[in-house]
């Protein structure tokens, strides 16, 4: 039998991280207080900070599911190509020109983050860090894959690619972003 305290807290914890998700990426961190979490998800002060006992550990807990959502979503996009790291590249393309593309997009959320704080050791900084290793480290997998002799550095420069296309703020939009982004790849892994 479940405890039904638990199960409160743990949808408190919830809705707090599903309301600050929504507020922080589209309007900042730094614009978003506390007070405003508390108004919009109806939750207790005394509650969220039980739940994250400051506002970067909240900021952390907002990258972090950002973190494993986008992972998720790239496993699922490259799992049905496993063996075939050009297949995979190209429906990597087609994803990022598909999350670029949606309504609402403001950037990547590591991204946007780790630009509001500029200290290095802060808690969103190092997940955007992770993060961002963490891409070129599956892209450079699938670069040796190719048998590319500088697997890493394209790793790298596709990694910037899409960062790039992540950040575009919409000026991919007249243009078929999936292509754009495929013809740079192959261009880049062309050898």
């Amino acid at each position: 039998m479940s405890d039904p305290v638990s199960a409160i807290g743990t949808r408190a914890r919830e809705t707090v991280l599903r309301t600050a998700s929504d507020l922080f990426y589209r309007e900042g961190v730094r614009a978003v207080g506390m007070d405003m979490i508390v108004d919009r998800s109806g939750v207790a002060k005394t509650t969220i900070y039980r739940h994250f006992p400051t506002k970067d550990a909240l900021i952390e807990a907002f990258l972090e599911r950002e973190d494993c959502e986008f992972w998720q979503q790239w496993h699922e996009v490259v799992a049905p190509h496993t063996g075939e790291p050009r297949r995979a590249l190209s429906a990597l393309c087609d994803w990022v020109g598909g999350r670029v593309s949606r309504d609402g997009y403001r950037g990547c959320p590591q991204i946007n983050v780790a630009a509001e704080f500029a200290d290095v050791g802060h808690p969103a900084r190092k997940v955007a860090h992770r993060h961002k290793a963490d891409m070129v480290e599956k892209l450079a997998t699938l670069c040796r894959e190719l048998d590319i002799a500088t697997a890493e550095l394209r790793a790298n420069q596709i990694g910037l690619l899409f960062d790039g296309a992540f950040m575009s703020n919409g000026r991919l939009n007249e243009l078929d972003t999936p292509d754009v982004l495929k013809d740079a790849v192959s261009r880049l892994i062309r050898e």
